[in-house]
Protein backbone atom coordinates (compact mmCIF):
# COMPACT_ATOMS: atom_id res chain seq x y z
CA UNK A 1 0.00 0.00 0.00
CA UNK A 2 1.66 3.41 -1.14
CA UNK A 3 1.19 6.41 1.29
CA UNK A 4 -0.82 8.64 -1.62
CA UNK A 5 -2.60 11.35 -0.55
CA UNK A 6 -1.82 11.42 3.11
CA UNK A 7 -3.57 15.12 3.61
CA UNK A 8 -6.98 13.49 2.43
CA UNK A 9 -6.66 9.73 4.08
CA UNK A 10 -5.31 10.08 7.53
CA UNK A 11 -3.79 7.55 9.02
CA UNK A 12 -6.34 5.34 11.56
CA UNK A 13 -5.46 4.24 14.86
CA UNK A 14 -5.59 0.92 15.67
CA UNK A 15 -9.34 -0.75 15.62
CA UNK A 16 -10.64 -0.27 19.66
CA UNK A 17 -13.32 -2.96 19.02
CA UNK A 18 -12.88 -6.03 16.91
CA UNK A 19 -15.41 -6.05 13.85
CA UNK A 20 -18.28 -7.55 13.70
CA UNK A 21 -18.56 -10.94 11.34
CA UNK A 22 -18.92 -8.87 7.81
CA UNK A 23 -22.18 -8.66 6.05
CA UNK A 24 -20.84 -7.14 2.73
CA UNK A 25 -23.28 -5.24 0.18
CA UNK A 26 -22.02 -4.84 -3.31
CA UNK A 27 -23.50 -1.96 -5.08
CA UNK A 28 -23.55 -2.18 -8.69
CA UNK A 29 -24.89 0.71 -11.14
CA UNK A 30 -25.35 -0.57 -14.46
CA UNK A 31 -26.22 1.29 -17.85
CA UNK A 32 -26.67 -0.66 -20.93
CA UNK A 33 -24.33 -3.15 -19.71
CA UNK A 34 -25.24 -5.93 -21.24
CA UNK A 35 -22.48 -7.13 -22.40
CA UNK A 36 -20.50 -7.17 -19.06
CA UNK A 37 -23.53 -8.06 -16.33
CA UNK A 38 -23.37 -11.53 -15.90
CA UNK A 39 -20.01 -12.29 -16.23
CA UNK A 40 -19.12 -9.13 -13.48
CA UNK A 41 -21.52 -10.46 -10.94
CA UNK A 42 -20.87 -14.29 -11.31
CA UNK A 43 -16.97 -12.66 -11.00
CA UNK A 44 -17.72 -10.53 -7.83
CA UNK A 45 -19.94 -13.20 -6.37
CA UNK A 46 -17.02 -15.43 -6.09
CA UNK A 47 -14.71 -13.13 -5.03
CA UNK A 48 -16.31 -12.02 -2.21
CA UNK A 49 -17.73 -15.35 -1.41
CA UNK A 50 -14.07 -15.87 -0.48
CA UNK A 51 -14.22 -13.02 1.83
CA UNK A 52 -17.60 -14.08 3.69
CA UNK A 53 -20.78 -16.06 2.77
CA UNK A 54 -23.41 -13.12 4.01
CA UNK A 55 -23.16 -10.93 1.19
CA UNK A 56 -25.86 -9.68 -1.53
CA UNK A 57 -24.92 -8.05 -4.43
CA UNK A 58 -27.38 -4.94 -5.29
CA UNK A 59 -27.88 -3.51 -9.02
CA UNK A 60 -29.20 -0.70 -9.88
CA UNK A 61 -30.41 -0.40 -13.23
CA UNK A 62 -30.28 3.49 -14.13
CA UNK A 63 -32.68 3.02 -17.35
CA UNK A 64 -30.69 0.60 -19.48
CA UNK A 65 -32.30 0.27 -23.23
CA UNK A 66 -30.70 -2.98 -23.30
CA UNK A 67 -31.07 -6.42 -22.26
CA UNK A 68 -29.41 -4.92 -18.51
CA UNK A 69 -33.07 -5.52 -17.04
CA UNK A 70 -33.79 -9.21 -18.23
CA UNK A 71 -30.52 -10.97 -17.77
CA UNK A 72 -30.41 -9.36 -14.40
CA UNK A 73 -33.75 -10.67 -13.49
CA UNK A 74 -32.65 -14.05 -14.68
CA UNK A 75 -29.41 -13.99 -12.50
CA UNK A 76 -31.60 -12.75 -9.42
CA UNK A 77 -32.97 -16.70 -9.18
CA UNK A 78 -29.21 -18.02 -8.77
CA UNK A 79 -27.33 -15.48 -7.20
CA UNK A 80 -27.65 -13.67 -4.13
CA UNK A 81 -28.84 -10.60 -5.80
CA UNK A 82 -31.45 -7.39 -5.46
CA UNK A 83 -32.33 -5.91 -8.24
CA UNK A 84 -33.92 -2.18 -8.46
CA UNK A 85 -34.84 -0.85 -11.99
CA UNK A 86 -35.18 3.08 -12.13
CA UNK A 87 -37.79 3.91 -13.37
CA UNK A 88 -35.54 6.06 -15.89
CA UNK A 89 -32.29 6.83 -16.35
CA UNK A 90 -31.37 9.57 -13.53
CA UNK A 91 -27.55 9.44 -13.75
CA UNK A 92 -25.03 7.50 -11.39
CA UNK A 93 -25.12 9.51 -8.79
CA UNK A 94 -28.78 8.75 -8.22
CA UNK A 95 -27.59 5.28 -9.10
CA UNK A 96 -25.38 5.06 -6.60
CA UNK A 97 -27.79 6.48 -3.70
CA UNK A 98 -30.24 4.12 -4.60
CA UNK A 99 -28.10 1.62 -3.88
CA UNK A 100 -26.73 3.17 -0.76
CA UNK A 101 -30.42 3.45 0.14
CA UNK A 102 -30.83 -0.05 -0.13
CA UNK A 103 -27.84 -2.05 1.06
CA UNK A 104 -28.00 -3.89 4.13
CA UNK A 105 -24.94 -4.74 5.02
CA UNK A 106 -22.66 -3.40 8.27
CA UNK A 107 -20.14 -2.75 4.75
CA UNK A 108 -20.44 -1.26 1.73
CA UNK A 109 -18.70 -1.78 -1.54
CA UNK A 110 -18.99 0.33 -4.71
CA UNK A 111 -18.14 -1.09 -7.83
CA UNK A 112 -18.75 -0.69 -11.34
CA UNK A 113 -19.93 -3.61 -13.81
CA UNK A 114 -17.25 -2.90 -16.85
CA UNK A 115 -14.08 -5.27 -14.93
CA UNK A 116 -12.26 -1.49 -14.88
CA UNK A 117 -12.46 -2.26 -11.01
CA UNK A 118 -10.00 -4.83 -10.13
CA UNK A 119 -11.62 -7.38 -7.99
CA UNK A 120 -8.25 -8.50 -6.32
CA UNK A 121 -8.48 -5.41 -4.30
CA UNK A 122 -11.46 -6.18 -2.56
CA UNK A 123 -9.39 -8.56 0.16
CA UNK A 124 -7.45 -5.73 0.73
CA UNK A 125 -9.99 -3.49 1.44
CA UNK A 126 -11.37 -6.17 3.53
CA UNK A 127 -8.49 -5.91 5.35
CA UNK A 128 -8.16 -2.79 5.89
CA UNK A 129 -11.78 -2.18 7.15
CA UNK A 130 -10.66 -4.66 9.70
CA UNK A 131 -7.94 -2.71 11.09
CA UNK A 132 -9.73 -0.11 11.67
CA UNK A 133 -10.59 1.77 8.78
CA UNK A 134 -13.83 3.38 7.97
CA UNK A 135 -13.42 3.73 4.71
CA UNK A 136 -11.26 2.80 1.63
CA UNK A 137 -11.14 4.27 -1.20
CA UNK A 138 -9.39 3.54 -5.09
CA UNK A 139 -7.06 6.23 -6.53
CA UNK A 140 -6.19 5.62 -10.28
CA UNK A 141 -2.04 5.83 -10.36
CA UNK A 142 -2.00 6.15 -13.78
CA UNK A 143 -4.19 7.76 -16.32
CA UNK A 144 -1.92 7.40 -19.67
CA UNK A 145 -4.36 5.56 -21.15
CA UNK A 146 -6.79 8.83 -21.21
CA UNK A 147 -6.63 12.03 -23.42
CA UNK A 148 -4.66 14.54 -23.10
CA UNK A 149 -7.86 16.96 -22.94
CA UNK A 150 -9.36 14.47 -19.69
CA UNK A 151 -6.30 14.35 -17.74
CA UNK A 152 -5.89 17.99 -18.18
CA UNK A 153 -9.59 19.02 -17.56
CA UNK A 154 -9.66 16.57 -14.48
CA UNK A 155 -6.12 18.36 -12.98
CA UNK A 156 -8.13 21.87 -13.63
CA UNK A 157 -11.50 20.78 -11.70
CA UNK A 158 -9.65 19.26 -8.51
CA UNK A 159 -7.51 22.25 -8.34
CA UNK A 160 -10.29 24.32 -8.54
CA UNK A 161 -12.16 22.17 -5.79
CA UNK A 162 -9.56 22.18 -3.46
CA UNK A 163 -8.33 25.35 -3.99
CA UNK A 164 -12.28 26.72 -3.35
CA UNK A 165 -13.91 24.56 -0.73
CA UNK A 166 -12.82 23.59 2.63
CA UNK A 167 -14.21 20.16 2.11
CA UNK A 168 -10.57 18.82 -0.03
CA UNK A 169 -11.00 15.84 -2.32
CA UNK A 170 -8.42 13.54 -3.26
CA UNK A 171 -7.62 14.06 -6.75
CA UNK A 172 -7.99 10.77 -8.84
CA UNK A 173 -10.21 9.02 -6.60
CA UNK A 174 -13.81 7.78 -7.60
CA UNK A 175 -16.48 5.61 -6.49
CA UNK A 176 -14.41 2.66 -6.19
CA UNK A 177 -14.65 2.09 -2.65
CA UNK A 178 -15.79 -0.36 0.64
CA UNK A 179 -17.50 2.13 3.36
CA UNK A 180 -17.67 0.70 6.69
CA UNK A 181 -22.13 1.00 8.03
CA UNK A 182 -21.99 4.34 9.89
CA UNK A 183 -20.12 5.90 6.89
CA UNK A 184 -23.29 4.37 4.85
CA UNK A 185 -25.75 5.94 7.18
CA UNK A 186 -24.32 9.21 7.18
CA UNK A 187 -24.51 9.69 3.56
CA UNK A 188 -28.10 8.65 3.39
CA UNK A 189 -28.54 11.07 6.43
CA UNK A 190 -27.48 14.03 3.79
CA UNK A 191 -30.71 15.61 2.58
CA UNK A 192 -29.70 17.48 -1.05
CA UNK A 193 -30.91 16.35 -4.39
CA UNK A 194 -28.29 17.49 -6.41
CA UNK A 195 -25.46 15.11 -5.45
CA UNK A 196 -22.06 14.57 -6.45
CA UNK A 197 -20.97 11.89 -4.63
CA UNK A 198 -17.66 12.63 -4.56
CA UNK A 199 -17.81 15.91 -2.68
CA UNK A 200 -20.13 13.74 -0.39
CA UNK A 201 -18.04 10.91 0.52
CA UNK A 202 -14.88 13.84 1.63
CA UNK A 203 -17.56 15.59 3.12
CA UNK A 204 -18.81 13.10 5.37
CA UNK A 205 -15.14 12.60 7.21
CA UNK A 206 -14.35 9.53 8.92
CA UNK A 207 -10.96 7.49 8.90
CA UNK A 208 -9.86 7.09 5.31
CA UNK A 209 -7.27 5.32 3.31
CA UNK A 210 -5.91 5.95 -0.43
CA UNK A 211 -5.04 2.56 -2.43
CA UNK A 212 -4.06 3.55 -5.93
CA UNK A 213 -4.94 1.39 -8.69
CA UNK A 214 -4.80 1.47 -12.56
CA UNK A 215 -8.52 0.83 -14.15
CA UNK A 216 -8.67 -1.84 -16.90
CA UNK A 217 -9.79 -2.01 -20.42
CA UNK A 218 -13.63 -2.49 -20.51
CA UNK A 219 -14.55 -5.85 -21.29
CA UNK A 220 -16.62 -5.06 -23.34
CA UNK A 221 -18.87 -1.68 -24.87
CA UNK A 222 -17.93 1.50 -24.35
CA UNK A 223 -18.11 3.92 -21.45
CA UNK A 224 -21.10 6.49 -21.15
CA UNK A 225 -19.30 9.36 -19.95
CA UNK A 226 -18.03 11.61 -23.16
CA UNK A 227 -17.23 14.83 -22.41
CA UNK A 228 -20.26 16.44 -22.56
CA UNK A 229 -21.61 14.23 -19.18
CA UNK A 230 -17.99 14.61 -17.86
CA UNK A 231 -18.63 18.43 -18.18
CA UNK A 232 -21.77 18.35 -16.47
CA UNK A 233 -20.75 16.48 -13.74
CA UNK A 234 -18.00 18.95 -13.10
CA UNK A 235 -20.39 21.90 -12.83
CA UNK A 236 -22.84 19.65 -10.81
CA UNK A 237 -19.48 19.25 -8.50
CA UNK A 238 -18.86 23.25 -8.26
CA UNK A 239 -21.57 24.03 -8.06
CA UNK A 240 -22.41 21.58 -5.16
CA UNK A 241 -19.26 22.45 -3.53
CA UNK A 242 -17.66 25.91 -4.04
CA UNK A 243 -18.78 29.26 -4.52
CA UNK A 244 -15.06 30.09 -6.08
CA UNK A 245 -16.90 30.80 -9.58
CA UNK A 246 -19.12 33.68 -7.97
CA UNK A 247 -16.20 35.02 -5.93
CA UNK A 248 -14.03 34.90 -9.42
CA UNK A 249 -16.58 36.87 -10.87
CA UNK A 250 -16.94 39.29 -7.87
CA UNK A 251 -12.92 39.90 -8.51
CA UNK A 252 -13.59 40.30 -12.34
CA UNK A 253 -16.32 42.82 -11.96
CA UNK A 254 -14.53 44.86 -9.37
CA UNK A 255 -11.65 44.83 -11.62
CA UNK A 256 -12.92 46.32 -14.67
CA UNK A 257 -15.02 48.65 -12.16
CA UNK A 258 -11.59 50.37 -11.63
CA UNK A 259 -10.78 50.60 -14.66
CA UNK A 260 -13.61 51.65 -16.06
CA UNK A 261 -13.14 54.28 -13.47
CA UNK A 262 -9.61 55.36 -14.67
CA UNK A 263 -10.73 55.19 -17.76
CA UNK A 264 -13.26 58.20 -17.21
CA UNK A 265 -11.17 60.29 -15.33
CA UNK A 266 -8.73 59.87 -18.47
CA UNK A 267 -11.56 61.04 -20.13
CA UNK A 268 -12.10 64.15 -18.06
CA UNK A 269 -8.45 64.62 -18.27
CA UNK A 270 -8.37 64.57 -21.78
CA UNK A 271 -11.21 67.26 -22.32
CA UNK A 272 -10.46 69.56 -19.95
CA UNK A 273 -6.99 69.78 -20.74
CA UNK A 274 -6.84 69.10 -24.92
CA UNK A 275 -10.35 69.66 -25.71
CA UNK A 276 -13.17 67.34 -26.61
CA UNK A 277 -12.74 66.01 -30.66
CA UNK A 278 -15.04 63.54 -31.98
CA UNK A 279 -13.56 60.25 -32.09
CA UNK A 280 -13.55 57.24 -29.87
CA UNK A 281 -15.94 55.56 -31.03
CA UNK A 282 -14.47 52.06 -31.76
CA UNK A 283 -13.09 51.91 -28.15
CA UNK A 284 -16.51 52.89 -27.04
CA UNK A 285 -18.20 50.16 -29.12
CA UNK A 286 -15.51 47.89 -27.89
CA UNK A 287 -16.42 48.44 -24.47
CA UNK A 288 -19.84 48.42 -25.02
CA UNK A 289 -19.55 44.63 -26.56
CA UNK A 290 -16.63 43.56 -23.38
CA UNK A 291 -19.18 44.85 -20.79
CA UNK A 292 -21.89 43.47 -22.16
CA UNK A 293 -20.38 40.11 -22.48
CA UNK A 294 -18.87 39.82 -18.86
CA UNK A 295 -22.29 40.93 -17.69
CA UNK A 296 -24.05 37.70 -19.60
CA UNK A 297 -21.66 35.05 -18.05
CA UNK A 298 -21.49 36.37 -14.72
CA UNK A 299 -25.30 36.11 -15.06
CA UNK A 300 -25.14 32.60 -16.66
CA UNK A 301 -23.10 31.75 -13.66
CA UNK A 302 -25.52 33.14 -11.00
CA UNK A 303 -28.04 31.56 -12.86
CA UNK A 304 -26.37 28.13 -12.31
CA UNK A 305 -26.59 28.39 -8.86
CA UNK A 306 -29.95 29.64 -8.44
CA UNK A 307 -30.78 26.32 -10.64
CA UNK A 308 -29.16 23.99 -8.34
CA UNK A 309 -31.55 26.33 -5.56
CA UNK A 310 -34.98 25.69 -7.44
CA UNK A 311 -33.96 22.05 -7.86
CA UNK A 312 -33.75 21.89 -4.06
CA UNK A 313 -36.46 23.69 -2.98
CA UNK A 314 -39.29 21.53 -5.57
CA UNK A 315 -38.18 18.59 -2.71
CA UNK A 316 -38.82 15.87 -6.01
CA UNK A 317 -37.00 12.43 -4.81
CA UNK A 318 -33.22 11.74 -6.21
CA UNK A 319 -34.90 8.61 -8.28
CA UNK A 320 -37.67 6.46 -8.53
CA UNK A 321 -37.95 2.72 -8.58
CA UNK A 322 -39.87 0.80 -10.80
CA UNK A 323 -38.90 -2.57 -10.14
CA UNK A 324 -37.46 -4.02 -7.20
CA UNK A 325 -36.93 -7.90 -6.88
CA UNK A 326 -35.42 -8.72 -3.60
CA UNK A 327 -33.33 -12.28 -3.11
CA UNK A 328 -31.01 -10.88 -0.71
CA UNK A 329 -30.08 -13.23 1.85
CA UNK A 330 -29.54 -10.31 3.87
CA UNK A 331 -33.19 -9.23 4.08
CA UNK A 332 -34.18 -11.25 6.74
CA UNK A 333 -31.34 -9.99 9.37
CA UNK A 334 -32.35 -6.03 7.84
CA UNK A 335 -33.32 -4.80 11.60
CA UNK A 336 -30.39 -6.18 13.34
CA UNK A 337 -28.00 -4.11 14.69
CA UNK A 338 -24.60 -3.09 12.74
Amino acid sequence: MTDLHAEYAPAAPPAQLPRQPLRLSCVVPAYNEQANIEGFLRALAETVRALTPDFEIVVVNDGSRDATHELSLRLAQELPLRYLALSRNFGKEAALSAGIDHARGNAVLLIDADFQHPLEMLAEMHELWQSGYEMVYGVIADRAAESGAKRMGTRLFYRVMNSGSSVKMPPNAGDFRWMDRKVVDALKALPENNRFMKGLYAWVGFKTVALPFVPKDRAAGSSSFNLRRLGSLALLGLTSFTTLPLRIWSMVGAGISLLALAYGLWIAIEALFFGNPLRGWPTLAASIMLFSGVQLLSIGILGEYIGRIYEEVKRRPIYLVAHDEDRSPLREREREPS
